[in-house]
């Protein structure tokens, strides 16, 4: 099957989007390369991305896009020399820009047969910020000439790290990202819910206002508020008044313990403590609750801060059924994401898993 279009919505054909919690089939990523990212740390975020790849490749494919053959061959070598099983690796050759893939790439939906279809938002670099990475806008049709299942265009800008679900009809977003005049001006409130409606089966939602100070996506939820649960939010939240993420975040948390879910039943929101002063040189959007839901443990970002281990624990009570692991993200931040950004689940489905051999055809 080729990439299709339909004129009736993904709603209207039954599909919905899964919550992060629910059954991968795999994890996507793109390897870090750009230095003008992570000035004089390149090689330290790929020795973050080992880390990662080793901790969740043990219950998920790692589907995995790298530039070239050259790039393939070394990262092969780094994961060998760490005991990876490169056979659930699954390598895609393009060009692509930079490693943003929360927000570049595709939506995944399943219908009530656990078939997958994929949602290709418009992706314009937040607000057209960065130019030169506008290419990673073609990460979704290169990605399903592989997979091959129905594709839909709504023709809105949108990224992945804007928005989180419930799998029971809530979307959590904010304001100051998609209601930002520098996505879809002339769209209003009420046009954008009617797409997340139809594309995303959604029948609630809650909005936030403003994100953290250094996150240059405009207010990405993934910064400041995540479903743990169908009922439970964690909250990024700022204790000390002085601290310049104080008002914003006090303010998301009480919009948060004002709001129901889509059945009117009052949402549990626990709060998460912030990682202050990650970096000395410039403000960084570091957080704790840019974690990535993984099926067997939750990847969640560390910045050698004190409360590092609080946030850790708060999490692990949240997920008794998986193990919670810190990944020193204070690298990484450095290019303004952790984890959650970084990285886009693939639902389980009943649909064909790709292969290397189908890969290689395909992409390179």
């Amino acid at each position: 099957m080729s990439e299709k279009l339909t004129a009736k919505t993904p709603v209207e054909l039954g599909y919905r989007m899964p919550a992060e919690w629910e059954p991968h089939d795999a994890i996507w990523l793109s390897w870090p390369h750009d230095p003008l990212t992570f000035p004089d740390c390149v090689e330290k975020v790929e020795a973050t991305y080992v880390q990662i790849i080793k901790e969740i490749h043990e219950s998920e494919k790692v589907n995995l896009f790298i530039k070239n053959q050259i790039m393939k061959e070394k990262v092969m070598c780094m994961l060998q020399e760490v005991n990876v099983d490169v056979s659930k690796i699954a390598f895609f050759m393009f060009d692509y820009a930079d490693v943003w893939f929360r927000d570049y790439g595709p939506t995944f939906i399943v219908n009530k047969k656990q078939e997958l279809a994929m949602v290709n938002w418009i992706f314009n670099c937040w607000g057209e910020k960065y130019d030169d990475l506008l290419k990673d806008k073609d990460i979704p049709q290169v990605i399903n000439k592989t997979l091959q299942v129905p594709c839909f265009k709504p023709q809105i800008v949108m990224e992945g790290g804007s928005i989180d679900v419930n799998s029971k009809g809530t979307l959590l977003t904010t304001e100051q990202c998609l209601l930002n005049s520098n996505r879809n001006p002339n769209l209003t409130q009420t046009d954008i819910e009617k797409y997340l409606k139809e594309h995303l089966d959604i029948t609630h939602f809650i909005w936030l206002k403003n994100g953290i100070c250094g996150d240059d996506t405009d207010g990405h939820i993934d910064d400041l508020a995540r479903f743990v649960n169908p009922t439970t939010i964690v909250c990024a939240y700022e204790e000390d008044p002085s601290n310049q993420n104080f008002e914003a975040l006090k303010g998301n948390y009480e919009i948060l313990k004002n709001s129901t879910d889509q059945d009117g039943n009052q949402i549990n929101v626990i709060k998460l403590p912030m990682p202050n002063n990650v970096s000395n040189e410039y403000i960084v959007p570091a957080s704790y609750t840019n974690f990535y839901i993984g099926n067997t443990k939750v990847l969640m970002p560390t910045f050698n801060h004190k409360n590092d281990k609080i946030a850790l624990s708060i999490l692990q009570k949240l997920f008794p059924n998986r193990k919670v692991v810190g990944i020193d993200c204070t690298d990484l931040v450095n290019g303004y994401g952790t984890i959650h950004c970084i990285s886009q689940q693939q639902p389980s489905t009943t649909t064909k898993q790709v292969t290397h051999t189908s890969i290689h055809k395909n992409i390179s």
